[in-house]
């Protein structure tokens, strides 16, 4: 069996009005624009948004950490519904989310560069092994969901389709909330192959709700180098506190890119055809916190330019967890105030009005590692022989609390970020 992959995400930004003013009506609201094709980006600029994407990532990764607790997100697929928001985002709303997204480029640069990274990534894993006989997926897919009788700016929902591949599906969202809601998020649940199950809570879409702004993430992927079940036994996992807790370890021998850093180590885990790897950050004997708190995408960057290929006698641990929070309290410490405020939001580029302001942003997360593979799935509402003898191999046991990544290998985008404190 050859170990595997298996990750999907979705984000949903939900729009609320303020009060009741008047809606144009409409049964149906779609762009005629379609989906540019990407085959290039300057270099500075495709540097300007991964650097920018990825401080994000981490800068969120702070906000929401809590505890001893495990963490798993896709700041990914949040920066991309973020994204299709910011495009109707004006004035203070707008400086504000660039500001908390790090979105460095002018609006008109932006959005053709996240089409550009969208674009590659869709080309990643051309011919290599999936989880099962379908093959290597990395499928990431939006869509906009809008009240049939508001009237949306046509510069806007051009954007989204030009940029994004996202066309606008009319629901009734002012006498059917609940309906509405249940269509969602069964087409979250049908992108994601069912990983990814009730984004939506009951009640977060109401009779004010005038937007939805969804994307799914998929991906797919076996290991380039696969465990051996029969390897696996109980090891020790020393927690965040020293105790010591016995968990199933997982054991190879293999290549694998491999540094040393100041108080860490990395190790980075390719995915068949090489072009997406997980990320291993495993912090000294009582430097997690410190590393934690230090870790941003500079460090990143420097980790993985350092890896060596090195063979290594590599032990880490099976493990799953879940984790689901709001999002909303994060984004306003990073600096998105006013999007949340329905006194000062501004997205008159959604409509030409005053009246929309985000009312959710949730996130919803799960992954599994053990010796068939990784699956994971997340979810976002805003409503990795020898000719000659080879040398002894060097030991890494991944048995104390650990961060961990998906990255796109040649960009260097994230795709998913974590962190395992108890594998339980």
């Amino acid at each position: 069996m050859r170990k595997t992959l298996l990750l999907a995400s979705a984000m949903t930004l939900i729009i609320g009005l303020v009060g009741c003013a008047p809606t144009a009506s409409a049964d149906e609201v779609r762009s005629d624009e379609p989906r540019q094709a990407a085959t290039s980006l300057p270099a500075n600029e495709l540097t300007e948004l991964v650097n920018g994407n990825n401080m994000f990532a981490f800068d969120l990764y702070r906000q929401v950490r809590q505890g001893a607790d495990n963490l798993f997100f896709s700041p990914y697929s949040i920066s991309m519904a973020l994204a299709m928001t910011y495009a109707g985002a004006r004035g203070d709303t707008a400086h504000e989310m660039a500001g908390a997204m790090q979105f460095y480029l002018p609006a008109d640069s932006l959005h053709p560069a996240f089409n550009y990274v969208d674009q590659q990534l869709a080309t990643r894993g051309e011919g290599a092994q999936g989880k099962d006989e379908k093959g290597f997926r990395l499928n990431v897919v939006n869509a906009i969901w809008g009240q049939k009788d508001h009237a949306f700016e046509s510069d806007y929902l051009d954007v989204l389709a030009r940029n994004y591949g996202a066309g606008l599906r009319v629901l009734d969202f002012k006498t059917q909330p609940e309906p509405s809601r249940v269509t969602i998020n069964e087409w979250v649940e049908e992108q994601t192959e069912s990983r990814i199950k009730d984004l939506i809570p009951q009640g977060a879409i109401d009779s004010l709700t005038r937007l939805v702004l969804t994307n799914a993430v998929y991906f797919n992927a076996a290991w380039e180098s696969q465990f051996k079940e029969s390897a696996t036994a109980p090891g020790v996992f020393q927690l965040i506190d020293g105790r010591d807790l016995t968990v199933p370890m997982m054991r190879q021998t293999a290549y694998f890119g491999y540094g040393e850093g100041a108080a860490f180590t990395v190790v980075e885990l390719p995915y068949d055809g090489n072009e997406l790897s997980m990320v291993i950050l495993l912090p000294d004997e009582g430097q997690f916190e410190a590393f934690e708190n230090a870790l941003d995408n500079d460090v990143l960057r420097d980790a993985v330019n350092d890896l060596q290929r090195t063979r290594l006698d590599l032990t880490m641990p099976k493990f799953r967890m879940e984790t689901s929070f709001g999002l909303n309290d994060a984004l306003a410490d990073l600096g998105m105030k006013a999007a949340f405020d329905p006194a000062t939001a501004d997205f008159s580029g959604m409509d030409g009005t005053r009246d929309l302001y985000i009312t959710d942003v949730i996130h919803k997360a799960f992954v599994e590692v053990d010796e068939s593979g990784t699956e994971a799935a997340a979810a976002t509402a805003v409503i990795v022989g020898t000719t000659s003898v080879p040398a002894d191999p060097i030991k890494v046991t991944i048995d104390r609390p650990f961060l961990f990544l998906i990255r796109n290998i040649e960009t260097g985008t994230v795709l998913f970020l974590g962190r395992v404190m108890d594998p339980s």
